[in-house]
């Protein structure tokens, strides 16, 4: 087993042996004069001889000690050298982020291409996964997931406020069936995503009475309820953040302005200890930086801020 010297102690010694100081010592290290001295003492102790001659004005080397700052002055070097060789490592080389396959396709996906430009060191691998797991395998850096933010163990940031909007193809609202208040849904088929219950919920919003049986097919992905929507299948109760790049093209309206706030979100999430290191960060501090720059312009957020306000 090996046995090195306390670091902090050799820390303290080639400072002072660098300056011929303990008080400039102390300054560099932002410790006490009596801080460093107690260190040097200590590893003097612990080798067994003097490393300084203590004069009234003056600090000086003894011969074993200005070997011994020699060698250990290129070893600290060289340490400083691998850990700024790590650091930069982490800066670099690819990175992979597990997505929900809904929100990697409409929202992450188009997004790349600007990381790209602004990191091209740093190679995004996307895995477009359902995980409910709540903890990150050993093969992922990032993961997006998707609730109310508490994964033990993982460092998590909420992305978007998201609300659930109503959205149908612009060619219903020139059907036979009209579309001019929030009851004339009842008379379309209703577009699901996992379960009924979220339509209950947007009708009593919208001061109706859900009715007895909610029909209307089910998906398993906001994409595919989105895509069944866009083809006229139906209304769907969509995720505001999903349905932005339809709605921008004009393939999907959002109708009415009743807007269902969520109680859970998409959360970027990564493992604690890892949440300040090289690509994580930066690829973190990206992707908020782009949600904070969207939520400003959005009109779904601007509209239900002054409504709670109002």
């Amino acid at each position: 087993m090996r046995k090195l010297p306390p670091l902090n102690a050799l820390k303290s010694f080639e400072a002072a042996a660098r300056h011929l100081s303990f008080t400039k010592a102390a300054e560099e290290l932002f410790v006490t004069q009596a801080a460093v001295s107690h260190q040097v003492k200590a590893l003097e102790d612990y080798v067994s001889m003097p490393l300084f001659l203590r004069r009234n004005r003056s600090l000086l080397l003894t011969e074993a000690g200005q070997n011994y700052y020699l060698d250990i002055k290129s070893i600290l070097e060289q340490l400083t050298q691998a850990t700024n060789k790590l650091m930069l490592s982490g800066e670099r080389g690819s990175l992979t982020v597990s997505v929900p396959p809904s929100f990697a396709i409409l929202w992450m996906v188009p997004r790349l291409s600007e990381f790209h430009d602004k990191f091209p060191d740093i190679d995004v691998r996307i895995k477009a996964v359902d995980d409910i797991s709540g903890s990150l395998t050993d093969n992922i850096d990032i993961a997006i997931y998707y609730g109310r933010g508490n994964w033990p163990g993982l460092k998590s940031y909420k992305l978007h406020h998201e609300y659930l909007i109503p959205v149908c193809s612009p060619r219903l609202l020139d059907g036979p069936k009209p579309l001019a208040s929030p009851a004339d849904v009842l008379q379309h088929t209703l577009l699901h995503e996992e379960t009924r219950n979220a339509w209950n919920d947007w009708f009593r919003l919208a001061e109706l009475e859900p009715p007895a049986r909610i029909q209307g097919p089910v998906f398993s992905h906001s994409s595919l309820s989105l895509k069944a929507a866009v083809h006229g299948q139906g209304v769907a109760l969509a995720n505001s953040v999903l349905a932005k790049p339809e709605l921008d093209s004009g393939h999907l309206v959002q109708l009415f302005d009743k807007v269902l706030p969520t109680s859970d979100a998409f959360h970027l999430v990564c493992r604690e200890s890892q949440a300040e290191i090289g690509k994580i960060a930066t690829f973190r501090q990206w992707l908020l930086q782009v949600v904070q720059e969207e939520e400003a312009a959005s009109p779904i957020v601007k509209a239900h801020a002054e409504r709670q306000l109002s």
